[in-house]
């Protein structure tokens, strides 16, 4: 069993990969080809924004926003520390600061209180200016746009989401990828819109942002390649993974629909047994990971070496928090408690999580987590 099966999705593209890709290899335009800009539109008209620029990774698109948006030494940028690490790393490769923020205990996601709090304590502070916020859609679902929005106009700070896992999610009818000032998306092969390779887009409704996020995407450039007006990167979605992703895009709407029926499937199995994953009212996920929360560490590695031992693969997202990790262990600035996050690395676990989970391969891996579970009762 694979904790994402790749190979599955694979044969039921696989002819129409192989034309889309043929045809770049005919063409031979592989970068910037006509796919990418085809791909560009499309992710437009899904999200509802009105630009959208590709990149060469998840990282790089929270990155070069973050350049766009104009952070610089001394600026704190607000993020979750319970999420993957590019979403702090991106604010120090830019010049910023990031502080970290707690999330909420029932969707993982950040926690609005923990943000104004820690707002409140860098202005209390001094040292440092509050200059924006990267919430993040954790394992498929959008944070509280609603809130966060709110407390960042109270405080004129910008809102970046971070929606490499939330891509295909939505609150009420918005799709993720279309909040704040600006949006990012990850194409790594695991995400649920995922590429052969690395990949990434950028989301905005600002036509000037846009323009810088163009520049900065190709070397700062200006009117034509050797007229570079800032400083920028190479990061480029390369033809090939756009033509592998156009694929994946005409069936994306019906892969969200069987990665929430096999949600269901676990969740009905699981409800009465485990702390299953919630979704708040109005929202949907698009399950980039099924997250369970034991009642403690050891309960979680029971479960997980009862899953192991069977063939079952799993995973802790994220076993460290990132203010935890030795890259961080001389940042101090903690204005507030991250108990919850503290609390939650110690438990949580995900399962495997794909649309071509089948009912016997759900009803098994609850039946081993039930014994699991039962054995120590």
């Amino acid at each position: 069993m694979q904790f994402i099966d790749l190979h599955r999705q694979y044969e039921q593209f696989q002819d129409m990969m192989r034309q889309r890709i043929d045809n770049v290899l005919q063409h031979k335009q592989f970068i910037q080809g006509p796919e990418v800009s085809e791909l560009e539109r499309r992710l437009a008209a899904y999200t509802g924004r009105r630009y959208v620029k590709s990149c060469a990774s998840g990282t790089d698109a929270l990155t070069i926003s973050l350049m766009a948006l104009g952070v610089k030494q001394g600026d704190a940028v607000f993020v979750p520390s319970f999420t993957f690490f590019a979403s702090a790393e991106s604010i120090v490769l830019a010049g910023g600061t990031p502080v970290f923020v707690d999330c909420r205990e029932d969707s993982f996601n950040m926690s609005p209180d923990s943000l104004q709090e820690a707002i409140t304590g860098i202005k209390k502070a001094g040292g440092l200016k509050p200059k924006g916020i990267i919430a993040v859609d954790l394992f498929g679902q959008p944070a509280e746009y609603g809130r966060i929005c709110a407390i960042a106009r109270e405080n004129s700070l910008f809102v970046l989401e971070d929606g490499a896992q939330g891509f295909g999610g939505a609150i009420g009818a918005q799709k993720a990828c279309s909040f704040g000032d600006i949006s990012t998306t990850s194409f790594y092969p695991a995400k649920p819109l995922g590429c052969y390779g690395d990949g990434g887009a950028i989301f905005t409704d600002s036509e000037e942002l846009a323009e810088v996020i163009d520049s900065i995407r190709n070397h700062g450039q200006g009117q034509n390649k050797y007229d570079n007006i800032r400083i920028g990167l190479n990061s480029r979605l390369d033809t090939i993974q756009a033509a592998v992703l156009l694929v994946k895009l005409d069936f994306f709407e019906r892969e969200l629909a069987l990665r929430a029926q096999a949600a269901q499937g676990y969740t009905e199995q699981l409800k009465d047994l485990i702390e299953v994953p919630v979704v708040l009212d109005g929202y949907s996920s698009s399950w980039a990971q099924y997250t369970l929360k034991a009642k403690s560490f050891d309960e979680r590695k029971r479960i997980l070496q009862a899953l192991n031992q069977n063939g079952i693969p799993t995973a802790v997202f994220y076993p460290t928090p990132i203010h935890n990790t030795a890259a961080f262990k001389d940042h101090a600035i903690l204005p507030q408690s991250l108990a919850v996050t503290e609390d939650i690395s110690k438990k949580v676990f995900s399962l495997p999580m794909h649309p071509y989970l089948s009912e016997d391969e759900i009803r098994r891996i609850c039946s081993i987590i039930r014994a699991s579970i039962d054995s120590k009762n």
